[in-house]
């Protein structure tokens, strides 16, 4: 097959592994009450040692004012706790509570489960295979990414 054709499946592959991948991510979102949004701002909560508003709407592409009303929701849910920043006090530390913690460790637990049940619809010796091709894609990705355009 010729490059064109290979980027072609590629851009079909990814736009529905996106589309498949969100659908996921809803479905355990709905199973722990939680708004999509919600879900992925506790994810990156989790996965980072307190982002400020400004990293997670970047990293959640949404504006600081969308992500100032996801994370209201969270306090008000009880999962994190916002605090006024003692080195400046213009700025608000956000964190996980105990109990944002505590789902968030369930939610990583319930993530890797569901790959766990999708590996196991691939054969065992293409396992490695697919991750290793799964990294050289995404260091791809974030390659052009970085590319001035």
């Amino acid at each position: 097959m010729n490059k064109n054709k290979n980027a072609e499946i590629l851009a079909n592959l990814t736009f529905n592994l996106l589309a498949r991948c969100q659908e996921k991510e809803s479905r355990l979102a709905k199973q722990h009450n939680l708004l999509e949004a919600e879900f992925k701002c506790l994810r990156l909560m989790s996965s980072e040692e307190n982002p400020n508003n400004k990293e997670i709407a970047e990293k959640m592409n949404l504006s600081p004012s969308r992500i100032t009303r996801i994370m209201d929701g969270l306090i008000e849910k009880g999962y994190m706790v916002r605090e006024i920043n003692n080195a400046d006090r213009r700025n608000m530390v956000l964190s996980l509570s105990r109990k944002g913690k505590n789902l968030t460790n369930k939610l990583n637990s319930a993530f890797i489960e569901i790959h766990e049940e999708i590996l196991n619809e691939i054969e065992d010796s293409q396992h490695e295979s697919l991750i290793i091709a799964m990294e050289n894609l995404h260091n791809a990705i974030e390659n052009w990414l970085q590319k001035p355009r």
